[in-house]
């Protein structure tokens, strides 16, 4: 799998990228998928949302891609009843917020490394905790970390 083009998150004031998906845990609790046009390997899920952390809850606040139908993705084709952002309830699970400079570069997924990860621990759309590690690059010869444990998980649908 090509290197995936990032979610992004607005946190503390600060637009970062984010190497999760929240919006995947959605879809995967049975809500209707729209069917999203990939035109590009590096974005094979057909949509880039834009999130946001303020009063220590997560929002989704835009949605860009496009349809099957050839129709652009918003907001508002998935929450037709929103007004400017929705809460994401939905999701629980840890967001993985890259920082600093790249250190190692993985041709799959999230894979890659920077010098630093914010995560944040997410319950049922609230932000629980939070932490920073520290990366080293890998020892040359070695693939670097499993990209699926950095994409985060859900931990199920929450209403």
């Amino acid at each position: 799998m090509t290197a995936q083009i990032t979610e992004r998150l607005v946190y503390k004031g600060q637009d970062l990228p984010l190497c999760t998906e929240p919006l995947e845990c959605y879809f995967s609790a049975g809500r209707a998928r729209p069917c999203f046009e990939s035109d590009c390997t590096a974005l094979w899920r057909g949509y880039v949302g834009r999130w946001e952390i303020a009063g220590d809850r997560l929002y989704l606040t835009a949605l860009q891609g496009l349809l099957e139908d050839g129709s652009l993705a918003s907001l508002g084709v998935l929450f037709p009843h929103s007004h400017g952002r929705v809460f994401a309830e939905w999701y629980s699970g840890t967001l993985r917020v890259p920082m600093g400079r790249q250190i190692e570069y993985v041709h799959m997924g999230y894979a890659s490394r920077y010098e630093k990860d914010l995560f944040l621990k997410i319950d049922q759309g609230v932000l629980k905790s939070k932490w920073m590690q520290r990366n080293v690059p890998a020892p040359a010869g070695t693939f670097g970390r499993d990209a699926t444990a950095a994409q985060g998980a859900c931990a199920g649908f929450h209403r």
